[in-house]
């Protein structure tokens, strides 16, 4: 997200933590949902999910190019699908990464 950040150079992106006071605003995305898979809302409000988020966000700011071979016809099924595997296991994957547990009793939490 901060590389994003970095890039959106006309502030076209507004980033919402789940766990703020600002996710309040965004009755219709359920926080539980949201911590699984990722959520956005595109300009017209319609709702995006997974890798249409970070492609669409990568678009906003000029490199959308990075992305799109991922939401080709042929590689979009398989993209998806490694994604959801990576979603579902981003605390032990972000633990073999940096060596930091965010699980304790199979309990699974933001830090």
């Amino acid at each position: 997200m901060a590389a994003l950040k970095r890039h959106d150079h006309r502030n076209v992106i507004q980033i919402i933590d789940i766990y703020s006071n600002d996710f309040v605003d965004y009755p219709d995305i359920d926080k539980s949902a949201a911590n699984n898979v990722l959520h956005a809302l595109d300009e017209n409000k319609q709702l995006l999910l997974g890798l249409d988020v970070t492609y669409r966000a990568w678009q906003l700011v000029g490199k959308g190019w990075m992305y799109a071979p991922l939401r080709w016809p042929l590689v979009k099924p398989f993209a998806d699908w490694f994604y959801l595997l990576f979603a579902r296991n981003r605390y032990r994957i972000s633990f073999w990464l940096t060596g930091t547990s965010r699980c304790m009793n199979r309990d699974c939490h933001r830090k």
